[in-house]
């Protein structure tokens, strides 16, 4: 199936099948906790006759921002975007069932830039869109676990014994027999050792004219999506036959260890402790290769897709060059309204300008870079209106930015403040149509977003307390 056949189809799959379940409420669903930002135009004349007219569609929007980022975790921005009125149809529109609790809510607060904010934190089912995945055929599902591309694995299994007294030796034989099982899935089995080796040549062999291409060219060379670790300590012991009175060797496992690391974020996300009883083998040999079946056992087809289909990767985003810890404070806030973040705390602020955040990312990370830069970048560097922030690199676990902003620190602080939220410059059409209710705040949004706003006109459809708030999500 081609890919924009399958983008076009996919969430039409988990809609139509999250509407047959009978209620996501009933069920003893996992969950995910989202937060987001809602939005609403005071200006618009309806809202100077009823207040609470106001808040009640302040506090609906934060609930349809919550439910969309649910959403985008399990499909791609551009894919979202494509199909957003049919999803604000069948799901936005559903807040109630698919919300299990608000675990908690801002007061409503009227911004400098016109708007009113409501920020929101919410415990989202995620059952349906599983179950929905499971349901799928498999040919749609290995389309669909292809686009994150077939995971490479490598592995990695250590052997000691009372003799050796060390982990230096290598059990090739328990490793095949695991990179068999591994084979078998489909998947492809990677090698750690030659890929670093394979870069280390190629830049050692280019000149100082070519060293730009070979780096690129480096860069394709992808190391493993998952490695599998394992330790395995053996005993040898005598053990004297009854019967005839013989003495013989066997070889007893006393323990062994194994944990599966995610080389994208660098975390742990398998990890266990075997303390095998009343199994001894007559050679190394044997208990190795038994060895390698057994940890072989600990992962199936489904750990991996599931783990790479899983709805967010925790990252730490690290901002070099912001001017101040208000500045900091503000950031965060920008990146709650961004739609593939579900939630962000600000871990800390140095006086040479590196701020640390951890940073729950919603979707795959077969092409983060790629996301990080068209859906946070870009949109901060629309509301700025200058190259203001730039994504220097994405490593394990850790998205690295940097700020190269032009203005002092009050007229910063100010566009912050006044200048429409971030989220925005990326937002449809359909959800600015919901916002944007007076003149004044489509013109502000034409400044950071003129192609959505273009469509709306062609479509006739328009007629500091903030601080402590902030800090508390």
């Amino acid at each position: 199936m081609r890919n924009d056949s399958l983008r076009y189809l996919f969430p039409r799959l988990i809609l139509l099948l999250i509407l047959a379940l009978p209620s996501l409420a009933t069920l003893a669903a996992d969950t995910i906790t989202v937060t987001a930002e809602g939005l609403a135009d005071p200006n618009a004349d309806t809202y100077q006759r009823d207040q609470g007219l106001l808040i009640d569609d302040l506090r609906q929007d934060a609930r349809r921002q919550v439910i969309e980022k649910a959403v985008g975790a399990f499909i791609d921005s551009n894919t979202l975007v494509e199909n957003y009125v049919l999803i604000e149809d069948r799901v936005f529109s559903k807040s109630t069932g698919l919300i299990k609790r608000v675990i908690k809510e801002s007061t409503p607060w009227l911004g400098e830039d016109g708007f009113m904010h409501l920020l929101i934190q919410a415990e989202v089912y995620v059952t349906g869109v599983e179950e929905a995945l499971q349901e799928m055929s498999r040919s749609s599902r290995v389309s669909y676990i292809r686009q994150y591309g077939d995971p490479k694995i490598s592995v990695a299994i250590l052997a000691q014994d009372v003799e050796r007294g060390s982990w230096e030796s290598r059990s090739e034989i328990a490793e095949n027999i695991l990179k068999e099982h591994i084979a078998s899935f489909g998947y492809r089995v990677w090698s750690e050792e030659l890929t670093k080796k394979l870069k280390a040549e190629m830049v050692e062999s280019s000149t100082i004219d070519d060293q730009v291409e070979a780096t690129v060219s480096v860069s394709h060379l992808k190391e493993s999506d998952f490695s599998i670790y394992g330790k395995v300590k053996f005993d040898v012991r005598t053990v004297t036959l009854k019967a005839s009175g013989v003495s013989v060797k066997k070889h007893v496992i006393t323990s062994w260890t194994v944990k599966c690391v995610d080389n994208h974020t660098g975390e742990e996300i398998y990890f266990n402790n075997k303390v095998p009883r009343r199994h001894s083998w007559a050679t190394e040999d044997e208990a190795v290769q038994d060895i390698g079946r057994l940890i072989g056992e600990e992962f199936s087809r489904d750990f991996f897709q599931q783990h790479l289909m899983s709805p967010s990767k925790i990252y730490q985003l690290r901002v070099i060059g912001l001017p101040s810890y208000d500045v900091g404070v503000l950031f965060k806030k920008e990146l709650i309204g961004l739609r593939p973040i579900l939630g962000v705390d600000f871990r800390n602020y140095s006086s040479d300008g590196i701020s640390i955040y951890e940073v729950n990312f919603a979707g795959n990370t077969g092409n983060f870079a790629e996301v990080v830069n068209s859906v946070v970048i870009k949109p901060l560097n629309a509301k700025f209106g200058e190259q203001a922030f730039r994504l220097d690199a994405v490593e394990q676990g850790v998205v690295k930015v940097s700020f190269h902003g032009t203005k002092d620190l009050d007229r910063l602080v100010d566009e912050f403040n006044a200048k429409p939220p971030a989220a925005l410059a990326v937002a449809t059409p359909a959800r600015l149509n919901h916002i944007a209710k007076a003149p004044q705040t489509v013109a502000k949004l034409e400044e950071i977003n003129p192609e959505a706003i273009a469509q709306l006109r062609q479509g006739e459809t328009v007629g500091s307390a903030p601080f402590q708030q902030m800090k508390d999500f």
